[in-house]
């Protein structure tokens, strides 16, 4: 296995948007950092649970940008297969060639056996490109497709990481079969001789999970599992949330103030109430968003739009205080 030695810690990553990718406004705690890279020594997947909006799946993007390795993801579904995660299979594409080809009906059958093989037409899927970019390109040419575009300083010849995003929304195979393509090193698109193996570098999986279904134990254990959560005590969150927002917005540290303590009250008011999902980081950071582009570098302004614009992007549920007339 060719890992980077010494893997540098980066707290804080801005990246601007550029050819096509969005930007990239990172904060990297210790813990982040040390969950990615004990996975990447350890050569499991790294499971990141944690309330949506806190920051999973922008995990792995950061990570690629560290390790300046390729990123590739696959966001999961209800109808998702396991095999989906390695190559997809176009049936239709394929009857539609059988059927133009009878149509003109001008090749023998030794060239409509060739050309209608059905590994012409297996698409690769994220983990192939992540166990074996070079034999992924390769198939995608034959589609006259691309490799997936990469942003600068990403590159494959470094590895790969991949982000299964949102996997408690599949069936229980999607992820014991995540974890056998992984433990063998290997796998076998349908039309090919011999196997699609694992080069010598290991690419870094991070899995994300809302809990919306709970996770076989099996494959639960087969992976590192990083905890994403917001600090308990309200004066930690409050440091936790503005340490975040100065990673993304340049604002008067009384605008970030008053916005954390809006988010800390409506999130206790939540809680009390039991009403889920709990107003977190993203709506936050949606708040800030919003009266930075509405009033831009006027504080007093800012401020005063706090309490108008928290009711629609903090206080959601429809028996929140802010919410009443």
């Amino acid at each position: 296995m060719t890992l980077p030695m010494n893997i540098k810690f980066v707290e804080k990553i801005n990246r601007p948007a550029k050819d096509g990718f969005p930007k990239l406004n990172h904060f990297f705690s210790e813990q982040d950092f040390h969950a990615v890279e004990a996975a990447l020594y350890a050569e499991r997947p790294l499971l990141v649970r944690g309330e949506p909006g806190i920051g999973k799946s922008q995990l792995a993007r950061a990570a690629a940008v560290v390790l300046n390795r390729a990123y590739v993801q696959f966001v999961v579904d209800s109808r998702t297969e396991s095999s989906d995660l390695l190559w997809h299979y176009d049936a239709v594409s394929r009857l539609a060639e059988a059927q133009l080809r009878g149509a003109l009906g001008c090749v023998t059958r030794e060239e409509l056996h060739r050309d209608l093989a059905v590994r012409n037409f297996v698409h690769p899927r994220p983990l192939w490109w992540a166990l074996n970019w070079d034999s992924a390109a390769k198939q995608a040419e034959k589609q006259k497709h691309k490799p997936p575009r990469q942003a600068e300083g990403c590159d494959s010849n470094n590895g790969c990481v991949v982000l299964i995003d949102e996997i408690d929304k599949a069936e229980s195979d999607v992820p014991n079969g995540l974890l056998e393509a992984l433990g063998m090193g290997s796998f076998h698109p349908p039309g090919w001789e011999d196997p699609v193996m694992r080069t010598e570098k290991m690419p870094l999986v991070i899995i994300t999970t809302n809990e919306e279904r709970a996770l076989p134990p099996a494959f639960v254990r087969r992976c590192l599992v990083l905890h994403m959560g917001l600090p308990r005590e309200e004066k930690h969150l409050k440091q936790y949330l503005i340490e975040r927002a100065n990673v993304h917005f340049n604002l008067d540290q009384e605008v970030l103030n008053r916005a954390a303590e809006i988010l800390i009250q409506d999130r206790r008011e939540a809680e009390a109430a039991r009403w889920r999902p709990l107003p977190g980081q993203a709506e936050f950071l949606d708040l800030l968003r919003a009266v930075s582009d509405m009033a831009p570098e006027e504080p007093k302004e800012q401020e005063k739009l706090l309490n108008r614009v928290a009711r629609f992007t903090v206080s959601k549920h429809p028996d929140a205080k802010r919410n009443q007339p």
